[in-house]
């Protein structure tokens, strides 16, 4: 408990990994297959892709080790932090878009989590600055939430 409490006291910003591949029919089936395989969950995704290729964006539970999977079969990624907020439904993603037009701070792009372990939604939200978009939405009493949340 006591171990608990001090790594809470150390949030781990959620990190984003976006893989960039051929759009090719079965690419992210394997990824998505490798990840299983290792017990590595896809908690957020967001693809975006083109005639010839493709960007997946995802969140997991363990970023450390996905990080080593997709080291180890060659993908090419890059990681960044991003901001998740969690929302108690879907009414409230105004408030979370309000807060952040208020304090003048660009949306770059969102995409919803897919699961969460307490049920409820949650939105991962790329910006350009992280640390005054997490306390301006905390200090509107929206729950910031980082790694440790969404790991198993």
């Amino acid at each position: 408990m006591g171990s608990e409490i001090a790594e809470r006291r150390h949030p781990e910003p959620v990190r984003q990994f976006s893989i960039f591949a051929d759009n090719k029919v079965g690419r992210l089936n394997e990824l998505i297959q490798r990840l299983g395989e290792r017990n590595i969950h896809v908690i957020a995704f967001s693809q975006l892709d083109t005639t010839e290729c493709t960007i997946m964006r995802l969140i997991v539970d363990y970023h450390d080790e996905a990080r080593a999977l997709l080291e180890e079969f060659a993908y090419a990624f890059s990681e960044v932090e991003m901001v998740a907020v969690e929302i108690d439904s879907e009414a409230q993603f105004k408030y979370v878009t309000a807060a952040l037009v208020e304090a003048e701070i660009n949306i770059h792009y969102i995409y919803p989590f897919i699961f969460r372990p307490n049920g409820k939604c949650a939105l991962a939200i790329n910006l350009e600055d992280n640390e005054l978009a997490a306390n301006i939405l905390q200090c509107k009493g929206l729950r910031v939430i980082d790694q440790h949340d969404i790991a198993r």
